[in-house]
């Protein structure tokens, strides 16, 4: 996150006030044309959910005029920040996103931190409507002892680490140890696992950041466990994911047959995909490789394995208390069938030693404004359809709609049902009628309280700054990780 040294005012001098008389959003209609009825919406999140929510916005709509608010200095939320950096085709779809950023009816305002910069009831007495597509920026907590210790991170973190993300650019995991531990069984920790195990120079062409691959250049990590309390059939991550696991140069897979008894039979009724990343995992676990993959794993330096039916209990303490040195795990069984199986323990333990812990056992969404409505225990935006309950004119959309779930396309249609029922209720005459100033009046706004935004053509200049710096290296960037660093070049 920005550091916002410098802005001057007292957060509670404004947070619940409006601008001045002279400058409030009735006195600011003389700056706007009462004959323009442009409807003029909000999209607070310049992440997949916000662009795909706006795309669609201007896609079906002529007149539409719609500003994405972001707090980051830069655009693409979890695709610049969240997707590995050996996913490259993951990242096209900023292309997209760049031509809806560059619509003469679309703006993109970075720098500016909903809730703190100005607030939601703000913006929908600028706008005709607001839709909430923040995301989910924290991280579940595991609420077990020991988590404080250095060497445990949650995933979001590391994540962000080795993807440029500004405020986690000092986070430093020290990878000095034989043993890593990743908590969760998907995706995230897929990702994570492979980006520690795969060798450096295959990194080296990758957007990851310089500190992130010189820390991986030293790493001693040999040995990742991926540990899930329920068994192989709940597994979340995805085939694709799987297959790089077991592909990945200079690594094997430590896969416990006794795990996979009886699944051969019990996933014949498995919808397709989940059949095939079953097959997958149980030819991996139970069948003899051939002549050469055996001959590739008996030389891989790297191992990487599955662990089933284990729940975290504690982190140990290293015996000067000063780091993790291990993990406590409560050994588990299963209860209930179908979508209600869940883990219970047994009553016995296993310790597993390591230097490193990372939790990836999901993504929480936090509340903007005291404003808007927020269930905590779901981490969503109480919502029918897209439409925040009890708040009319007020939306949202993406992992803060429906909760962290599903790949960028899931969030690609969810946004356009959510743009879909916006426009539905403003041709309904749902929405506020008359004029809105939109930009106009929240841009004065920011200026009285020492915000400056960062434009879509400032993120292009910022852009080029980037690929410029990796051009030395080979790299299809060089992340620019210090925001005032990228305020200075900015002109600021």
């Amino acid at each position: 996150m920005a550091p916002r040294c410098w802005r001057w005012w007292p957060w509670s001098s404004w947070t619940r006030t409006r601008l001045p008389p002279s400058r409030s959003i009735q006195n600011f209609g003389q700056h706007f044309s009462t004959q323009d009825q442009t409807p003029q919406i909000c999209v607070v999140g310049g992440g997949p959910s916000g662009f795909y929510t706006a795309q669609h916005l201007l896609k079906h709509h002529s007149r539409a005029h719609v500003d994405i608010y972001e707090k980051q200095l830069v655009p693409f939320g979890l695709v610049r920040f969240g997707v590995a950096p050996d996913h490259p085709e993951v990242k096209n779809v900023i292309n997209t996103f760049t031509q809806t950023a560059r619509s003469d009816r679309c703006a993109f305002y970075g720098n500016v931190e909903v809730g703190r910069d100005v607030t939601v009831q703000e913006l929908q007495d600028a706008y005709h409507a607001v839709v909430l597509s923040y995301g989910a920026e924290d991280h579940q907590a595991l609420d077990i002892p020991g988590e404080e210790l250095p060497g445990v991170f949650s995933a979001r973190a590391f994540v962000g680490w080795y993807n440029g993300l500004p405020e986690n650019r000092e986070l430093a995991p020290d990878l000095s140890c034989d043993t890593a531990v990743i908590l969760g069984q998907g995706n995230v920790a897929l990702d994570v696992a492979r980006i520690l195990l795969t060798p450096p120079d295959h990194l080296e062409k990758t957007d990851i950041t310089e500190a992130a691959l010189g820390a991986l250049r030293q790493s001693r990590v040999k040995t990742v466990w991926i540990v899930g309390r329920r068994g192989p059939l709940q597994v979340a991550f995805t085939i694709k994911e799987l297959r790089e696991m077991i592909q990945l140069p200079g690594t094997r897979p430590m896969l416990d047959p006794a795990d996979f008894l009886g699944l051969q039979d019990r996933i014949k009724e498995a919808a397709r995909p989940r059949k095939r990343l079953m097959e997958l995992l149980l030819r991996t676990a139970t069948e003899k490789p051939g002549v050469e993959e055996a001959a590739r794993r008996a030389s891989a330096s790297r191992a990487w394995g599955l662990r089933f039916f284990r729940s975290p209990q504690q982190v140990l303490p290293s015996p000067d208390g000063r780091r993790a040195a291990g993990i406590r795990l409560a050994v588990t069984r299963l209860e209930g069938i179908g979508e209600a199986t869940r883990a219970v323990p047994t009553g016995d333990v296993e310790d597993l030693p390591c230097g490193l812990v990372l939790s990836s056992i999901g993504y929480k969404s936090r509340p903007i404004d005291p404003s808007v409505p927020f269930d905590p225990k779901l981490g969503v935006v109480p919502n029918m359809e897209g439409r925040v309950v009890d708040v009319p004119g007020l939306y949202c959309s993406g992992w803060v709609k429906r909760g962290p779930t599903g790949v960028i396309t899931t969030t690609m249609t969810d946004s356009f049902l959510t743009g879909q029922i916006l426009l539905q209720d403003l041709k309904a005459g749902h929405l506020p009628s008359g004029p809105r100033p939109g930009s106009a009046f929240i841009k004065a706004l920011l200026d009285s309280r020492g915000v400056w935004p960062v434009s879509f053509s400032d993120w292009e200049k910022l852009d080029a700054e980037e690929v410029s710096r990796g051009q030395a290296s080979g790299k299809p960037r060089e992340k620019l990780l210090d925001p005032q660093e990228m305020l200075r070049l900015l002109g600021h």
